[in-house]
Parts: structure tokens; C-alpha cells; sequence
């Protein structure tokens, strides 16, 4: 009864190691960088991705991408996170002409709501930003970020609902021909993400901290052909219900819109404000 109940024991245990595995996205997908470590909670593998005074960390996909679903959950900092800035981004390299498609999530003083900054660079084009201010605590559960990219639109989601959509028009600037490779950090950003850096960090609280978990990506690779059911986001455009979540956002949380920042664009605006 003994030797049974050891080796049931046993097998539970290759079971569960073996399912735990089957989630180890980090190291498999990713190279990291900085302040990062890993762990297995209930069969998932954890990122804990950290900020200090001498470094911040981060993860970067082994492969390029041209066109996908990528989709991550996330646990942010904690508390009084004013000036740090964590993400989840796709980018095609540093250069003028790059592009680049950006969900970065603004840390806030304590009982302030965390602004979510989402952009799109095409061939170095940018400053395409919409923010909205989450309506919900991100740092008290996971929520699922996601970014769907297509050659027809960009949609950028929260958990089940779609926040907003970056349309392709012909004539103009878009995403469409460089292979991006997929990012997650946490950095010190306090020179403009709090109320234009007037908000410092406050390095007492550190370490601030950012988990990442349950990491997919339905992608096409670079040079490799599309994967089976790639057909689901490859020509997904928003339903008239998500078009409402569109609009429900935009009325209640939107915090800036640059197709309203005269300021910022004196000789007229980008010419795609005018036909969304």
C-alpha cells in the first residue's frame, strides 16, 4: 500500500512537472534582460519582471513576426508606481523608419487610475497615441492584453473588449512590411509618464514589480509560413458590438486623443483623423 501510494505520489508529480513545462514560454520564446526571473504557480510559468534604482528588465521574442495575435496577462506595480512604465510592444528595430505597435501602462501615484498608452509607428511615422484610463485595478489581478495585427487593422484589447482600432488606408503610413519581434519591460519612465515627468518616482517602494503570464502568439514568423488557424485574426476586423466597446471607451475612459491635439499638429492633423 505504501510503495503504491509513493509511486501514485510519483506521478502526480511527473503529471504536474510535465504540465508546467508545457508552459515554460519564457526561456523557450524569449531572451531576457535585466532584472527578470521566473516560476511556476498552478502550472503556469510567472515572469516576475523588476525595477530598481540601477536597472529595470525585460523580455524579447527569439522569432519575428509579420502579422499575428499576440496576447499576454498581467499583474502591475502595486500601490504608489508614479513614473514607472511597463509594456507590452512590437517592434521592428531602432532605426528612423521603423515601425512599431505599443501598449504601455503608465504607473500612477496611489488612488490615481493607470493610464494605458497605445500607439502605432509606421516607417518612423508615429504620434498616433489614444490613452485611456484603466477602470480597474490592474495591480489586484491578472488581466489579458492583447494586440491583434492584420494587413487590414490594428485592435488593441482589454481583457474581452476591444478598445481600439487602427485602420489601414492605402494612401497613408502602415505596418505592413517589417517583421517585428515582440517586447515586455519595466523602466523608469518618469520623465514623461507622470503628468509630464512632474512626478518622480519614489524609490522607497522599490523594488516595483510586473508579472507576466500566460504569453501567446498566433503569428505568422518571419520567413516561415502562417500557422493553422491564422485565418481567425488574419482578416478580423471589429463586430458592430465591438465597434460599442470602442465607443464605450472612448466616452468614459479616454484621457487623450492626438486626432484632438491641435497643439501638437499646427499644420493640420494626420490624415487618417479625418476618416475614422
Amino acid at each position: 500500500m505504501a510503495r503504491w501510494s509513493h509511486l501514485a505520489s510519483l506521478a502526480i508529480a511527473l503529471a504536474l512537472l510535465q504540465a508546467a513545462s508545457s508552459e515554460s514560454w519564457l526561456y523557450d520564446q524569449f531572451t531576457t534582460d535585466g532584472n527578470i526571473r521566473a516560476y511556476e504557480a498552478s502550472g503556469q510559468q510567472v515572469a516576475m519582471v523588476s525595477l530598481d534604482q540601477h536597472s529595470g528588465g525585460g523580455f524579447n521574442s527569439k522569432e519575428k513576426y509579420l502579422f499575428g495575435e499576440f496576447s499576454i496577462q498581467m499583474k502591475l506595480v502595486p500601490g504608489n508606481s508614479a513614473g514607472t512604465v511597463s509594456s507590452l510592444y512590437l517592434s521592428s528595430g531602432e532605426g528612423d523608419g521603423h515601425d512599431e505597435i505599443d501598449m504601455e501602462f503608465m504607473g500612477n501615484s496611489s488612488g490615481q487610475p493607470v493610464v494605458l498608452n497605445t500607439n502605432v509607428w509606421a516607417n518612423g511615422d508615429g504620434k498616433k497615441e489614444h490613452q485611456f484610463d484603466l477602470w480597474f485595478d490592474p495591480a489586484a489581478d491578472y488581466h489579458t492584453y492583447t494586440v491583434i495585427w492584420n494587413p487590414k487593422n490594428i485592435i488593441f484589447k482589454v481583457d474581452e473588449n476591444v478598445i481600439r482600432c487602427f485602420k489601414r488606408y492605402a494612401d497613408l503610413p502602415y505596418p505592413d512590411a517589417k517583421p517585428m519581434t515582440v517586447h515586455a519591460t519595466l523602466w523608469d519612465g518618469s520623465y514623461w509618464a507622470t503628468q509630464k515627468g512632474k512626478v518622480p518616482i519614489d524609490w522607497s517602494g522599490a523594488p516595483f514589480v510586473v508579472s507576466y503570464r500566460g504569453y501567446s502568439a498566433n503569428a505568422c514568423a518571419s520567413g516561415s509560413s502562417c500557422p493553422a488557424g491564422s485565418d481567425k485574426w488574419m482578416n478580423r476586423q471589429p463586430d458592430n458590438a465591438e465597434w460599442g466597446t470602442v465607443a464605450w471607451a472612448e466616452r468614459n475612459y479616454m484621457r487623450y486623443n492626438y486626432c484632438d491635439d491641435g497643439w501638437r499638429f499646427p499644420q493640420g492633423f494626420p490624415g487618417e483623423c479625418s476618416r475614422n
